[in-house]
């Protein structure tokens, strides 16, 4: 039976081949997505990918604000859950449309 360290060297040495050969397809796989992608007219926008190589997320509303809080925040008043300073100043009974812009 193998050791411990025995055992060890050889799942180093496994790993270390495994991302060679990842390595080594990688640019095939690569070649082969981005033909699939003209064949089909798929951009990376479609795949969910931001311009200029930045994570895509959910934005916030490019909606302009209607409503000003208190200490300044903005609000669009749109659908959606409302923002903490909307739900307090409803729940101290002001009226939102005190702090419409």
């Amino acid at each position: 039976m193998a050791t411990y360290s025995e055992l060890m060297a050889q799942a180093q040495a496994l790993m270390a081949q495994a991302e060679q050969a990842r390595k080594d397809e990688l640019s095939s796989v690569i070649a082969d997505i981005k033909a699939k992608m003209k064949q089909y007219g798929i951009t990376p926008a479609d795949l969910g990918a931001a311009v200029g190589g930045k994570k895509s997320a959910k934005s916030k509303s490019s909606a302009p604000a209607k409503f000003r809080g208190p200490n300044g925040e903005l609000w669009a008043g749109g659908p959606g859950r409302k923002p903490e300073w909307v739900r307090n100043v409803l729940a101290d009974g002001k009226n939102i449309e005190d702090f419409r812009i």
